[in-house]
């Protein structure tokens, strides 16, 4: 294209005051920041400047009407896009339960009517309604996670990591924490408990062996300046073989013995023991506190199937210290966990009702038969939207995900689609960027939907956004 014929394109370009005042764009200004609107105006417009100064654009021989009705569409694409909001569901299809990028747990029917009812109105977070005075905004959970665990007390913040620290910082601060060289985990995002442990101020001693770690380990490297013994539960990764791991009984022993507080950070923390449907036995809190140990923590939003939070039960002695220490504002949670979690642990009062409600403990549990009803549906509806593709059903595997039960492999059933169109590799792009988005998995050049994550009410939706990319 010519200098003149791009200069003569350029002209005809509406300007921003323009747009403005067509109809199209008032509405748009009705429910949009006005300062929004007029950006999006201003980025449609240097975009098409762009494309017709290196000889790109389609548009070369329209009027100034019609380049006007392009910048407006193209505003409202780009409004459209931006006034949305980012955090959206997600189909889950994968088949890892506790999926950290997925958000983890899913909340209980309780809960999230719980969250619901403290968000929309005012609350007693941090009133004795009794007295009338201030009160705690951790009283609630405390009540019902020591009844639950055994603790003599209990507090909750905003995540494991934190509860470690804050257990840390007011425990051994500027003295030494020993610690079995085998459970220095790093807990997900690159961050590791030697870290957490040097942030806390606390200085590690490492003992024994990565796979062999004796009482007498512990014993040799207790002094005058050793604050505490830690234990770490390896929650999301196994030593086999030829190994020994010092139990929290024996540490318990050898805290009483030098009265030292035994710490023990079980990570994703079970309230329940779910051997009996086939899962490796896991260390539950109740057990743990049952042993002795002086302070747990464990997360709110693996196992336990509730919130994003961090629950530090144990000796009130050592529970009252931490919610004296200044870290604890920092890491404090809000209303809503405190919401979500005060009706999560509430399902517990009955362990078969926990599992029948609990979206996490629903699938883990889920019997093989209901998933082969679950795929068989979502296959029939997905070849009855006239996709076309393969769809079989076939047995698979599931995860626990979330750094718990790394070695447990659940059986499960999943729905394999061949497109005949597209590769797998671009269906999953797509529902991965679709409304509604979907996570899948491509094996064998194949799409795998896996329904032990998909819930009831999403299999429509599943089939219908398969569909979609491939009618």
């Amino acid at each position: 294209m010519s200098k003149e014929a791009g200069q003569r394109q350029l002209r005809r370009l509406p300007a921003v005051d323009e747009v403005l005042k067509d109809g199209r764009i008032a509405g748009l200004l009705a429910v949009h920041p006005r300062g929004m609107v007029v950006e999006a105006i201003r980025a449609s417009l240097a975009e098409e400047r762009r494309l017709i100064l290196i000889g790109a654009s389609s548009n070369k021989d329209l009027e100034e009407q019609c380049y006007l009705d392009l910048i407006i569409n193209k505003t409202l694409t780009v409004v459209g896009k931006s006034a949305g909001l980012k955090l959206r569901p997600v189909i889950n299809a994968t088949g890892v339960i506790l999926h950290t990028n997925l958000g983890r747990a899913l909340l209980s029917d309780r809960a999230k009517q719980a969250v619901n009812r403290i968000a929309s109105s005012y609350s007693n977070l941090e009133l004795n309604l009794d007295s009338g005075r201030r009160g705690s905004r951790y009283a609630p959970l405390e009540s019902a996670l020591t009844s639950l665990t055994g603790a003599e007390a209990a507090l909750v913040v905003n995540n494991n990591a934190a509860a470690v620290l804050l257990v840390l910082s007011t425990l051994a601060q500027g003295r030494e924490v020993v610690v079995s060289r085998g459970q220095l985990v790093e807990i997900g995002g690159s961050f590791r408990i030697p870290e957490v442990m040097a942030q806390s101020g606390a200085r590690l001693v490492e003992v024994g062996a990565t796979n062999k770690t004796y009482p007498d380990d512990y014993r040799r490297a207790i002094n005058d300046n050793t604050a505490l013994l830690l234990h770490v539960h390896t929650s999301n990764y196994r030593i086999i073989g030829f190994t020994r791991e010092t139990t929290i009984s024996e540490l318990v022993d050898l805290g009483r013995e030098f009265s030292l507080p035994v710490m023990s950070d079980l990570g994703s923390g079970s309230l329940i023991d779910l051997s009996r449907f086939g899962l490796p036995r896991e260390p539950s809190v109740q057990e743990i506190i049952a042993a002795g140990a002086d302070v747990v923590t464990f997360s709110g939003d693996k196992l336990l199937g509730g919130p994003q939070a961090g629950i530090v039960a144990g000796r009130k002695n050592y529970i009252d210290q931490m919610k004296k220490h200044p870290l604890l504002r920092a890491i404090r949670v809000d209303k809503m966990t405190v919401a979500a979690l005060e009706a999560t642990v509430q399902e517990y009062r009955d362990e078969q009702g926990a599992v029948q409600k609990l979206p996490v403990l629903q699938m883990l549990t889920a019997p093989i038969s209901f998933l082969e009803e679950k795929a068989a549906d979502l296959a029939g509806r997905i070849r009855m939207v006239g996709a076309k593709a393969e769809v079989a059903v076939e047995q698979g595997v599931s995860t626990v995900g979330g750094g718990a039960y790394p070695t447990a492999e659940l059986p499960a059933v999943v729905v394999a689609v061949a497109p005949a169109m597209i590769s797998a590799g671009d269906l999953q792009a797509a529902l991965r960027q679709g409304d509604p988005a979907v996570m899948s998995r491509v094996q064998g050049g194949r799409l795998l939907l896996d329904v032990r994550t998909v819930r009831d009410q999403e299999i429509p939706e599943l089939a219908a956004a398969v569909g979609k990319v491939i009618k």
